[in-house]
């Protein structure tokens, strides 16, 4: 049985399947916050986050890895951990620090941070001689005034170092660059008290459908398990609406995005773990929007283990322990799994949302949430704003996207003011 370190994690699907993975492997794990009260209330029905059922649960101030390094080598001593994980983006580049440290299995440091940060990434991949499109990094609003100058609009403007889509946005002109630029000016500090890099990424616009390559690398040989496909709401914002794997995609087509997705996190030195590369299907070819050195969000790992029958958050585990797992894609009978979001149609407080009961009773759903009433969303901007999902499975085709988005199409969100307007 090891003994597994998870510093930190997302509060999402992922702090899930985590845990759980890890306790179905047959191991043991260690949980360590700087804020306790992140997780608490925030888990299914009893209230209790599945990451606080931890054999230990330790406060530190993961924040500051020159401070942390130290104080877990001296839990190490103690507790003796055979591998360290973690599922949030913000601490990936800790966990592969410590592991390091420590001695212990994972990616090479600073393999992790060039695929974490987005300009980091989009040089590395330029100097390995990956086309893509053109980009300017700068700091301050004249470099990107003069920047947008020379790469022309129509622009995407990126934070080099936040997830889930936040602030990301296309741009038309000049005002709308100002004001994407000023609302990430404004927004110094991460959701986890991390304060941000200055950089900002300008991108040439990739134009085409969107999808990701799901990968298992080990010791620097990387296994492609296949490529989901991705729906987005419209625009300015690139906010994804639902998933499908395997993607209805030709065979020469996903050959050539699992090969540029191979070529990328080599580029970035990748040697080890699970990741989860999103590329825009060009006129031109397949090219790369950004890597991630973790497995999916979204809960795409759980399209992937119902249609190839491979256990992505396990497979991390076992990675992050020295294991040897086992890809082999297995027939499990299901031959598409897809997800749709309920997006919020404005901000507003829910008063409650019509139409699940079909969703529960369609035999094809293997899973399905909305939020409850009382809950304060904000406008679609994000991934953060999801008011719900469905997944379903097909076993005879690639209709399970068309089925959950029908599913998704069905609900209705109402409000509390739409309520107040009528009894006034």
């Amino acid at each position: 049985m090891g003994h597994v370190l998870v510093v930190e994690s997302w509060v999402g699907a992922m702090s899930t399947l985590l845990p759980r993975a890890i306790r179905e492997a047959g191991h043991r794990f260690t949980f360590l916050t700087r804020n306790l009260h992140h997780y608490l209330g925030r888990g299914s029905g009893d209230g209790v986050h599945p990451l606080l059922t931890a054999d230990n649960v330790i406060t530190a101030e993961t924040n500051d890895p020159d401070l942390l390094l130290p104080q877990v080598q001296r839990l190490h001593e103690v507790l003796r951990f055979d591998g360290v994980v973690t599922s949030c983006d913000y601490y990936l580049g800790t966990v592969a620090r410590l592991a390091a440290h420590l001695g212990l299995p994972g990616a090479r440091p600073q393999a992790v941070e060039y695929a974490c940060r987005k300009d980091l990434a989009r040089q590395r991949m330029q100097a390995a001689g990956l086309p893509g499109p053109g980009f300017a990094i700068t700091e301050d609003w004249p470099g990107a005034e003069a920047a947008a100058r020379t790469l022309g609009f129509p622009l995407v403007i990126k934070p080099v170092d936040l997830c889930a889509g936040m602030f990301v946005r296309l741009v038309a002109d000049r005002t709308e660059l100002r004001e994407a630029f000023d609302a990430l000016d404004a927004f110094p500090v991460n959701a986890r008290g991390q304060q941000r890099a200055p950089q900002v990424l300008l991108e040439e616009v990739l134009v085409g459908p969107e999808v990701s390559v799901e990968t298992v690398t080990i010791d620097g040989t990387t296994t492609v398990l296949g490529v989901t496909d991705k729906s987005l709401a419209g625009e300015p914002w690139f906010v994804e609406t639902g998933h499908m794997f395997p993607a209805a995609l030709d065979a020469a087509t996903v050959t050539a995005v699992g090969d540029t997705a191979v070529a990328a996190l080599a580029a970035v030195g990748f040697d080890r773990g699970v990741a989860h590369t999103e590329l825009r299907l060009t006129a031109a070819g397949p090219r790369v929007v950004e890597i991630n050195p973790r497995p999916a969000g979204n809960q795409i790992t759980e399209l992937v283990r119902r249609a190839t029958g491979v256990d992505l958050p396990m497979v991390y585990a076992q990675l992050a322990l020295g294991e040897q797992p086992d890809v082999t894609v297995t027939d499990t009978g299901v031959r598409s799994a897809a997800i749709s979001f309920l997006l919020p149609p404005r901000a507003g407080t829910v008063a409650g949302i019509d139409g699940s009961a079909t969703v529960a009773a369609a035999p094809d759903v293997v899973d399905w949430a909305v939020k409850p009433v009382g809950h304060r969303t904000g406008d679609a901007v994000s991934n953060n704003t999801y008011l719900g999902h469905v997944m379903t499975v097909d076993t005879t085709g690639l209709g399970a996207r068309a089925r959950a988005e029908e599913l998704i199409a069905g609900l209705r969100v109402r409000y509390a003011d739409e309520l107040a307007g009528a009894l006034a």
